[in-house]
Order: structure tokens, then C-alpha cells, then sequence
């Protein structure tokens, strides 16, 4: 039987490792070191090594798997192939060569497009019709290695990260499964990605999370989508950052930045074309609300207000 190892750490992985478990022999998951989270700092383990545990597969966290006592008990199990999806380290090449099958990864974009630790958020942002999950060799170039297969899913106008997220981790369940066979038997395709389409996708700074409304509408609403409902964006609102949950597009026009009117629906900001419709926020200090709610709670009318700027 395919000794398999799975390697992975958020709650996209977790779905593809319980599926992978379920019909293949996997003996080993790595993933990232326990964080602390939240205001009390309480240490918390990643998804997929909560699923391993259901599961009753050794896990195995070190901090930096090159050069680590982790890296050696690894190869020393002799995976005949290694799985990744959303691992979180780049892989040192000797563990890159240990199984004989090579080592694959789950990875959420059309490659070459989107390369790196935040595809799904940027295909979002940038407004992209569609993404997709393709299945790659792994090499020690970030995401560079020849594609397997690919399977494309559109973006509707308002999906947000979380609702395209869970879409593609579902996706990548049935692609990872449908592929895996080819693989296995040695009778899989692979073809070189074209370098000269390739784009980068970093993970999200707290630059990145500045809503600016100065923007055009469609691209300010593709920012609050794309990073909703993490690490969601914000704008400055009394001199203080009012963290952007849901909008949608309106018609309205006015100073970029400036509260046009409020009603039950919520708050109108104007942007550079239009405007936007501000839906679900979240004020400095306070809990998430509807912003009609907010605007609603005001001793004054807040038509006119206009967001700092960051």
C-alpha cells in the first residue's frame, strides 16, 4: 500500500486530509507549531492537526522543518509520496527527493497565476472571474514545480474569500482524489508552467487590509470581499479603524470617502466613480453590527462624514 505523508496547517487543509486518510494509507502529518490566540494568548493547534489527532495519525510541528530532528524522523518513515495543501514552509530539498513518487501539492489557484501564500484573497481583490485548484510537482522554487491537473471555479460578484475558500478546499478534495490514481500507476500527465504568465500573490500585510475609498467602486468592494471575513479590511472613522465586513455596489456619487446617506440597508460611502453600500462593520472596541445599526445609535446624522484617510 502508498505510504503517504500529509503536510498542511489551516482549515483548508483539513478536508482534504480526512478524505485523504479515508481511502489512502497516510502515516504521518506535518504541520505548523501550536499559536497563541486571541486577547488571553491561549495556545491553540492548527486545524489539520486537530483532524490528525480525530484520526489517530502522529503529527509532527517543528518550527523550521530544514536542518530539524522532525525533517530526519520524516524521511526515516520513507513516504513513497508526500501530499502539501497551505503547508506554510517551503520544503528542503531532501525531502523534496525522498519519496519515490515525489512530492505533490494542493495548490488554490490557476498556475502560474497567483503563486505564493495568498491566492484566494487576491483573486478576490483583483476582481478575477474564476480560480481554480491545480495539482502540482513540488521543486524548491515557491509553486513553480509542473502542473498535474487544474480544475477552474468562477467567482460570483459576491463571494467573499471565506465563501471562494470553502468552495476550493472542497475542490481540491475531488481533484486531489480523482488525480491521485494517474499518479500513483506512473500514467500522469505533467506540463511545464509558462513563466511569462506567472503573478505573486504575498500574504496579507496590514497595508494591504487599508480600504481607500478614493478608489474606483468595483475595486473598493473587491477589497472588503476579498478579505472578509479575514483578516477584513478597515477604514479610519473618527480617527479610529472601522473594520469593513460586507458592502455591495450602489449608485450615488459624491466626495470619495463621504457618508451620501444612511437608511435600513446601511451606509452609502461615495468612492472615485460611485459608491458603495456599507452592509455588516465592526467600530473600534465594539462587536460586529449591521451598519445601519451604527449609524442608527448616532446622536447625529452622520450624511456628510467623511472616513480618514489611513
Amino acid at each position: 500500500m502508498t505510504k503517504i505523508i500529509f503536510m498542511g496547517t489551516p482549515d483548508f487543509s483539513s478536508p482534504i486530509l480526512e478524505r485523504l486518510a479515508h481511502d489512502y494509507n497516510v502515516t504521518a502529518v506535518v504541520t505548523q507549531p501550536d499559536k497563541p490566540v486571541g486577547r488571553k494568548k491561549i495556545m491553540t493547534p492548527p486545524p489539520v492537526k486537530v483532524t490528525a489527532q480525530q484520526l489517530g495519525i502522529p503529527v509532527y510541528q517543528p518550527v523550521k522543518l530544514s536542518g530539524s530532528e522532525e525533517l530526519d524522523a520524516i524521511i526515516a518513515l520513507q513516504p513513497d509520496l508526500i501530499v502539501t495543501a497551505a503547508y506554510g514552509q517551503l520544503l528542503p530539498e531532501r525531502l523534496l527527493n525522498a519519496p519515490a513518487l515525489g512530492c505533490i501539492n494542493v495548490h488554490a489557484s490557476l498556475l502560474p497565476k497567483y503563486r505564493g501564500g495568498a491566492p484566494i484573497h487576491y483573486s478576490v481583490i483583483n476582481g478575477e472571474q474564476e480560480t481554480g485548484v491545480s495539482i502540482m510537482y513540488m521543486v524548491k522554487q515557491l509553486d513553480a514545480g509542473d502542473v498535474i491537473t487544474q480544475r477552474a471555479l468562477p467567482i460570483e460578484l459576491n463571494d467573499t474569500v471565506g465563501t471562494v475558500h470553502d468552495k476550493l478546499s472542497q475542490l481540491g478534495v475531488e481533484l486531489l482524489l480523482e488525480t491521485l490514481p494517474s499518479i500513483i500507476n506512473g500514467t500522469n500527465t505533467r506540463t511545464p508552467q509558462d513563466e511569462s504568465q506567472v503573478t505573486f500573490a504575498s500574504n496579507i500585510s496590514r497595508a494591504d487590509e487599508y480600504v481607500d475609498f478614493n478608489r474606483p467602486s468595483r475595486a473598493v468592494h473587491n477589497q472588503i470581499r476579498g478579505l472578509s471575513p479575514w483578516p477584513v479590511g478597515y477604514a479610519n472613522f473618527d480617527g479610529r479603524p472601522m473594520k469593513l465586513w460586507q458592502a455591495e455596489l450602489t449608485d450615488g456619487s459624491g466626495a470619495p470617502g463621504t457618508i451620501i446617506s444612511t437608511d435600513k440597508e446601511g451606509i452609502t460611502v461615495a468612492t472615485a466613480d460611485g459608491a458603495v453600500l456599507l452592509k455588516e462593520i465592526q467600530p473600534a472596541g465594539k462587536k460586529r453590527m449591521t451598519a445601519a445599526s451604527f449609524a442608527a445609535g448616532q446622536q447625529k446624522d452622520l450624511t456628510g462624514t467623511v472616513f480618514n484617510e489611513g
